[in-house]
């Protein structure tokens, strides 16, 4: 088996067919579950977007027909929260997606993950940068750098296939330890990428009560790149197209705005709050 993969998702679902993909939800969606409690549990003040309300069940029962769902929150340390799967699971597609975007009293990276089929299971994990790396070592080595003896652990596992973007700017966008990987679909590996999952957000949790204010003058900066950058991510994911291939006309419009808050009727934590 190649140890790399740089085909486009969408291709590689589109030409798996009639493909059962269910397990990989009913893995992955406890698992993002877990994870999405824990967020919960140090924030109990997030409230979900109302924009989000039309998404709650949006399409079919994915195990039988396209569909869906995605929850967006709020809060006063959290600017952008997402918990959403969507797929079309006898069809070779499902994707389990959590994010959390911090509010700018802190610079602490944000989370990321997702899990979904290529058509095997992948997995992405990521706490993303909000200082440049390039001229901030210190913020490098404490938030990426410390990653990496576990990053080339996995990267040269042979039970791991690398998952490579063929899109530069998502390149882009992922730290040089971020953890992308397509899987079999075995009890060993979905623990391996629970036991990652949780490791990192747990990592995330401490430096969050560890970390120290952003000084007021800079936190309506910081909250300008978050969201600039979050949009781009969102419009820009190669993924898309198999919403818009997938679902009715208007549906893929919605989620791309509610990914990145377009639609959001919250307030955006204060920049002079916390």
């Amino acid at each position: 088996m190649a140890n790399e993969t740089v085909a486009y998702i969408a291709d590689m679902v589109d030409g798996a067919g009639d493909l059962d993909v269910t397990n990989v939800f009913d893995q992955a969606w406890p698992i993002s579950q877990a994870i999405a409690d824990k967020i919960f549990a140090r924030f109990p003040d997030l409230v979900r977007d109302p924009c989000t309300d039309e998404l709650q069940d949006y399409g079919g029962d994915p195990r039988e027909e396209p569909g869906g769902r995605l929850s967006a929150y709020a809060g006063k340390e959290v600017d952008w929260m997402v918990h959403s799967y969507i797929g079309e699971f006898k069809r070779a597609f499902v994707n389990v997606h959590v994010t959390c975007w911090l509010g700018p009293h802190i610079d602490v990276p944000h989370i990321g993950m997702a899990w979904g089929t290529s058509p095997r299971p992948w997995f992405y994990f990521d706490h993303m940068v909000r200082r440049d790396c390039n001229t901030d070592p210190e913020y490098f080595d404490k938030y990426v750098g410390y990653r990496n003896e576990r990053f080339l652990a996995l990267k040269t596992d042979p039970r791991l296939t690398t998952f490579t973007s063929r899109d530069p700017y998502i390149r882009q966008v992922l730290t040089p330890t971020s953890l992308c990987f397509s899987v079999d679909d075995s009890p060993e590996m979905w623990e391996l990428m629970n036991a990652e999952a949780h490791r990192m957000v747990d990592e995330w949790l401490v430096w969050i009560d560890e970390a120290t204010p952003v000084a007021l003058e800079e936190r309506a900066g910081l909250a300008e790149r978050d969201l600039v950058l979050r949009r781009t991510i969102v419009e820009r994911d190669p993924a898309n197209s198999l919403a818009k291939r997938r679902y009715p006309e208007g549906i893929e419009p919605k989620l791309v705005r509610a990914l990145w808050g377009g639609g959001r009727t919250l307030p955006r934590p204060a920049p002079d709050g916390v």
